[in-house]
């Protein structure tokens, strides 16, 4: 019998992308993770840049709002739910919280700062992408098995159809960046690559779910 025999019970359609109802949600990618002097500096971050370069490219010529998102924490609290779990970071007004100037933030873009996980959690994104007739979501970003997951939990949660272009994230690990991408095909969104998100937005080709093994 198969290990998993839980999430064979699934749809694995294809789905298109429409650019009227798209957004493109980039999740952290921000000094405190990705650069030198970092409080919790990813490895091997500058491997997905490319990726997530091409997808946003691909919506700014779609016409799709780019959606930035950033942890950001008060300083001087009595206790940060994140600080319980995690060494001290993302300190509100600070280096560790502005995106890394791989990335080219442009002024229609929209900024998002949270102080939890899920880019939803008690901020104006769900009202930000509603205001602008969204109903799908391109999410990407660090990490996946943490941040993009949460967010992407909490957009299927929220009505929101989600695309996962996995080569264009990164996780603590090999095993935790294929588990939560296998969770988020069989039961949160369409996980594809990069290039297919590309081609979905060029030309309203389909975009079939890939279903990695965890």
């Amino acid at each position: 019998m198969k290990a998993d025999v839980f999430s064979d019970h699934r749809h694995d359609g294809s789905m298109r992308l429409v650019a009227d109802q798209a957004a493109v949600v980039v999740v952290d990618m921000i000094n405190e993770f990705c650069k030198p002097g970092g409080k919790m500096v990813l490895p091997g971050y500058e491997t997905i840049v490319p990726q997530q370069k091409a997808v946003v490219a691909a919506g700014r010529r779609a016409g799709l709002p780019i959606v930035w998102v950033a942890d950001s924490h008060r300083a001087n609290l009595r206790r940060d739910r994140e600080w319980v779990k995690r060494t001290p970071h993302c300190v509100e007004g600070s280096w560790g919280t502005e995106i890394i100037d791989d990335h080219q933030v442009l002024p229609d873009d929209r900024m998002v700062r949270k102080a939890r996980y899920s880019a939803f959690f008690q901020t104006d994104l769900d009202l930000l992408l509603k205001d602008n007739l969204i109903t799908q979501l391109i999410v990407f970003g660090v990490v996946t098995n943490i941040c993009v997951r949460s967010t992407v939990h909490d957009a299927f949660f929220h009505g929101y159809e989600v695309v996962v272009p996995h080569d264009a994230c990164a996780g603590t690990g090999d095993r935790e960046h294929r588990s939560s991408l296998y969770d988020i095909a069989t039961h949160f969104g369409t996980v594809c690559a990069s290039s297919d998100v590309v081609a979905g937005l060029a030309d309203g080709a389909q975009i079939a779910n890939q279903v990695m093994e965890a």
